[in-house]
């Protein structure tokens, strides 16, 4: 090995214990959404109303997940992962969203789980990751407070059947997309552009959180929140509002909530709206103590407040509204960085910036980056994927992870996205993030270059167990 290969290696040694691992969710891999009992969910409606997903695609059967887990459970252990983040289907557990369990549905994650620890994989357990049973959306959905109580008699038949599987449980994945995706611009399911009920839903998530955090007692949980790092395009006034704009609602507006228990004044005086559906009791509840914060990270926005500003190249790929409640004049302009296939610009600078802020400004709390990765125009050929874009990406990202712990960030964790390549929502199965391909006619399985990158990086972690921070 050359002295730089050494000093690579090195840099990318880190403390005993990190977990390694990759990241799905129910609703992308699993197909079987008519097997064993399980309820529609709003992507089912989604996927099937025209216009709403690129192709009118669906997750029917997606990557078959569903009957696969024990192969795709090989994969994760040949990669030499030592944990894995899934998230559960609620009408898959409760088809109706409430009332009677079905027993079949926790079965199958009772058997994943088992396989999984089987093979020394630790189970990360996320609750909720968008595919909120129809018929709960038919009673109102996110904007109707009953939801979040619903979601607490959820997370705790999840957790009781599933406690001596699972360790660490999350709550809500990516509450803002659910919120202002959903019922603000209607990028995602159920499709709503409703800017007052997207308020509404952003708070009953936040809600349903908490609640969920006191149903499961003393279970290991974590919020979920995805974060960027947000730049004024210049530095003019109009700018810097904008950056303060969308700073707050992608950001503040969760991680104050989650770890302060408040929202930030600024932004619900942007929102100019009657917050009356934030009941006495609420924000204590939210602010529920939790064991660690799970953080999603993709990319950096650009922003301006003046008129006329340059489009990104990231775009929504249906029509779609504002999901920037009481800011759609903002606009979201090019850095001038690369971008991946989302047109999402490449920084990892902005995953040492979110977290180094995360632990400097708010109450002290482990961090696991719980979502990171990128979609490139990938190319089987061969049997082989050489995708060394995604590598670079995950080994720069790597690389600020580590500078984030040097500079006394407890990061105990983290989970490539994606595991392997899957439904991408909106975009159907256009955009690939998986470090392992998969052809959706066959459903073959092939590793990339970047899950053989990552699979190294992970054995010589587990070979050394560095005790160095």
């Amino acid at each position: 090995m050359t002295t730089q290969e050494e000093q690579t290696r090195s840099q990318l040694r880190f403390p005993a214990g990190f977990a390694w691992g990759a990241a799905t969710s129910a609703y992308q891999i699993e197909g079987a959404v008519d097997a064993d009992g399980r309820g529609a969910s709003i992507w089912d409606t989604f996927t099937k109303t025209p216009g709403r997903v690129v192709g009118g695609e669906h997750a029917d059967v997606a990557i078959d997940h569903y009957h696969r887990f024990r192969d795709d459970v090989g994969i994760m252990a040949e990669l030499g992962l030592t944990a894995y983040r899934f998230s559960v289907s609620w009408p898959r557990i409760q088809p109706d969203g409430s009332g009677k369990v079905n027993p079949k549905g926790l079965d199958f994650y009772k058997r994943l789980t088992d396989e999984l620890r089987g093979h020394g994989i630790d189970p990360w357990l996320t609750l909720y990751h968008w595919d909120l049973p129809q018929a709960l959306e038919d009673a109102g959905g996110w904007p109707n407070r009953d939801t979040a109580l619903r979601f607490a008699d959820y997370a705790s038949t999840v957790h009781e059947a599933l406690k001596d599987h699972v360790h660490t449980f999350g709550t809500v994945n990516e509450p803002w997309c659910a919120a202002f995706l959903g019922y603000a611009s209607g990028e995602h399911a159920p499709g709503r552009r409703e800017p007052e009920s997207a308020i509404r839903a952003a708070h009953h998530l936040n809600l349903a959180h908490g609640l969920a955090v006191q149903a499961m007692g003393a279970a290991r949980v974590g919020g979920c929140v995805n974060l960027y790092a947000v730049t004024p395009a210049t530095s003019s006034e109009e700018d810097l509002d904008a950056a303060r704009r969308i700073d707050g609602l992608q950001n503040r507006f969760f991680l104050d909530a989650l770890l302060t228990g408040s929202y930030p004044r600024d932004v619900l005086d942007d929102l100019g709206m009657d917050l009356d559906f934030i009941a006495d009791g609420d924000l204590k509840a939210i602010n529920a103590p939790i064991d660690l914060l799970l953080v999603n990270y993709y990319s950096r926005f650009t922003v301006s407040g003046a008129p006329g500003g340059k489009a990104s190249a990231a775009a929504a790929p249906t029509e779609t509204a504002s999901p920037w409640v009481g800011s759609e004049h903002v606009s979201f302009v090019n850095g001038g960085r690369p971008v991946t296939a989302m047109g999402w610009e490449i920084d990892q600078d902005g995953l040492l910036e979110v977290l180094t802020r995360v632990a400097r400004d708010y109450p002290p709390i482990p961090l696991v980056v719980s979502e990171n990765g990128a979609a490139f125009d990938d190319v089987l050929e061969q049997d082989r994927v050489h995708d060394a874009e995604r590598r670079d990406y995950f080994d720069a990202h790597l690389r600020a992870c580590r500078e984030a712990i040097g500079a006394g960030v407890p990061l105990e964790g983290y989970f490539a996205w994606s595991l392997m390549d899957n439904f991408e929502w909106a975009w159907g199965y256009g955009k690939r993030f998986g470090l392992v391909h998969v052809d959706f006619e066959t459903q073959r399985r092939v590793m990339k270059d970047s899950a053989l990158w990552y699979a190294e990086i992970i054995r010589q972690n587990r070979r050394y167990e560095p005790t160095d921070s």
